[in-house]
């Protein structure tokens, strides 16, 4: 049963899978700080200096405080500038992902469709047709 183990793992789908999950979650850190940390304040700062990350409603009257944290402490609040934050990583990823594909597509051969090859045609068609074209050139 190890051995089995042994050779599903060493299998290529396997290792493959491994390295994009691993890739993806060192490119998906890099996606949240551009936005974390050069997008959104950029934006926010467009728009008047407002921090995504702290944009709430309060939902409960005992809600008092000015950041998101403090706020979740005390109560119930309904967190939306986490969540644009969230869709412009989200759209982010998405872009490059998107790009990447379009370089791939573009970098790697096209498989030529196969043209199944004919049969050989049987000597019994060939002579018939031999025959119908003798015909059409009778008088």
């Amino acid at each position: 049963m190890l051995n089995e183990f042994k050779a599903f793992i060493m299998r290529g789908n396997v290792l493959d899978l491994a390295v994009a999950v691993i890739i993806g979650a060192a490119f998906g850190r890099i996606v949240t700080s551009l936005t974390d940390d050069l997008i959104m304040p950029i934006i926010g700062a467009i728009i008047g200096n407002v921090d995504f990350s702290n944009l709430f409603i309060p939902l409960s009257s005992k809600v008092t405080a000015v950041s998101l944290a403090a706020a979740r402490e005390q109560g119930a609040v309904f967190a939306y500038g986490n969540f644009i934050t969230i869709v412009i990583n989200f759209l982010i990823v998405a872009w490059c992902i998107f790009m990447l594909l379009k370089v791939v597509s573009r970098i790697m051969p096209k498989k030529a469709e196969e043209v199944p090859a004919e049969a050989p045609t049987s000597e019994d068609i060939l002579l018939l047709r031999e025959i119908r074209d003798q015909l059409k050139n009778r008088p």
